[in-house]
C-alpha cells in the first residue's frame, strides 16, 4: 500500500470517529427535552434518535457539498492530506473535551474552524474560499438567533391556544407528542450533522485525486450514516443534563415547542444546503421558550457559560489545527 493511499485511508478513519464521536457528543441535543420529560426513556430515546439519524444522513448530500468546496477549493489545496488529516485530528480533540465537561458546544463550529486553521497553516489567509466560507459562518451565527426568535414565538401561540386547557391533562398529551417531535428532531439532526464527514472525506478524495467532481458516493454516505447511528447509540448522558435541565425547568409543552422550532431551523438549512450548529440552534430554541415561559426561570448562567464556549470554538480549534498542522508536516 502506496504512503498516499494510507493516509487516505486514515483521514477515513479519522472523518467516520469525527462523526461516531459527534453522534454521542450531538445525541443529547435531540433528545434532553424528551428525557427531561420523562417523555421518553433515555435507552428508548437513544435507540430512537439512532434510527432517525441513520435515515436522516442517508437522505441528503447538499450539505457535505458545500463542506466540499465552499471552505477551501479541494483542487487548488496544498498538501491536502496533512490539512486534512490536522483538522479532522483538531475537531475531535476539541469534541472530546466539551463532551468530557458536559459542554454543548458545537461540532460544526469545531470542523469548520479547524479546516480553515489547517488550510491558514499551510497556504496562507488567501487559500480560503472567502464567498463560501462567509455564507457558512452567517449560517452559524443566525441560526440560534432565529432559533431563539422562533421558540419565544411558538411558545407564546401555544400559551394563546392553550391557555384554558387543564395543565396536568395538556402536559401528558404534549407528553406523547414529544416521541413524534423527538423523532423528527433527531432525524433532522442526521439530515445536516452527518453530512458534514461526508463532505472532508470528498475533499480528501479530490485532493489526494481519487475523485475528479463533488460528488459523494454512496460508500462516503452510508459509511457516515452508519458511523453517526453508532455513536449515537452511545448517548451523550452528560450533555443531556445539561441541554435537558440546567437551561431552565422543561415541561412537555415547552419541550415541543422547542423540538419543532429546532427542527424546522436545521432542516430548512439542510435544504438549501448550509452546515449549521445543531447544538446552537436546539439550546436556542429551548432559551427562547424559556424566556416566552418565563424569563426569570431560564438559567442565564448556564445559558452564558454556553454563549462563552460557542464564541471560542471556532478560533481556538483554527489554531489547534494550525499547530497540529505543523506538527504532522514534520513526519508526512
Amino acid at each position: 500500500m502506496d504512503s498516499l493511499l494510507m493516509i487516505t485511508v486514515l483521514i477515513v478513519v479519522c472523518a467516520l470517529s469525527f462523526d461516531f464521536i459527534n453522534g454521542f457528543h450531538d445525541t443529547a441535543n435531540a433528545i434532553a427535552t424528551s428525557v427531561s420529560t420523562k417523555a421518553l426513556k433515555p435507552r428508548h430515546a437513544i435507540i430512537l434518535a439512532a434510527t432517525m439519524n441513520f435515515l436522516g444522513a442517508m437522505t441528503f448530500t447538499g450539505v457535505a457539498k458545500t463542506i466540499t468546496k465552499d471552505i477551501v477549493d479541494p483542487f487548488m489545496l496544498q498538501n491536502g492530506s496533512t490539512v486534512i488529516l490536522a483538522a479532522l485530528i483538531s475537531a475531535i480533540l476539541w469534541n472530546l473535551i466539551t463532551w468530557y465537561y458536559g459542554i454543548p458546544s458545537s461540532s460544526s463550529h469545531a470542523l469548520i474552524g479547524s479546516i480553515a486553521g489547517a488550510a491558514i497553516a499551510a497556504a496562507g489567509v488567501g487559500v480560503l474560499n472567502y464567498g463560501g466560507f462567509l455564507k457558512i459562518i452567517q449560517a452559524l451565527i443566525l441560526s440560534p438567533i432565529i432559533a431563539f426568535i422562533g421558540g419565544f414565538i411558538i411558545y407564546s401561540i401555544f400559551k394563546v391556544v392553550f391557555k384554558d386547557n387543564n395543565l396536568p391533562k395538556t402536559n401528558r398529551r404534549f407528553r406523547h407528542f414529544q416521541i413524534a417531535t423527538a423523532a423528527l428532531q433527531s432525524y433532522t439532526h442526521g439530515t445536516n450533522d452527518a453530512q458534514k464527514a461526508m463532505g472532508i472525506i470528498t475533499m480528501a478524495l479530490i485532493a489526494n485525486n481519487y475523485q475528479s467532481t463533488t460528488d459523494i458516493q454512496f460508500w462516503v454516505q452510508f459509511s457516515c450514516a452508519a458511523a453517526m447511528g453508532l455513536g449515537t447509540s452511545i448517548g451523550g448522558w452528560k450533555i443531556i443534563k445539561t441541554v435537558g435541565g440546567k437551561i431552565m425547568k422543561i415541561r412537555p409543552v415547552n419541550g415541543v415547542a422547542a423540538d419543532l422550532t429546532s427542527a424546522a431551523i436545521i432542516f430548512s438549512a439542510t435544504f438549501i444546503h448550509l452546515p449549521v450548529s445543531t447544538t446552537h440552534v436546539i439550546s436556542s430554541s429551548i432559551l427562547g421558550v424559556g424566556a416566552s415561559h418565563r424569563i426569570r426561570g431560564v438559567k442565564w448562567g448556564t445559558a452564558q457559560r454556553m454563549l462563552i464556549t460557542w464564541v471560542i470554538t471556532l478560533p481556538i480549534s483554527a489554531a489547534i489545527a494550525g499547530l497540529t498542522y505543523f506538527i504532522l508536516n514534520l513526519f508526512l
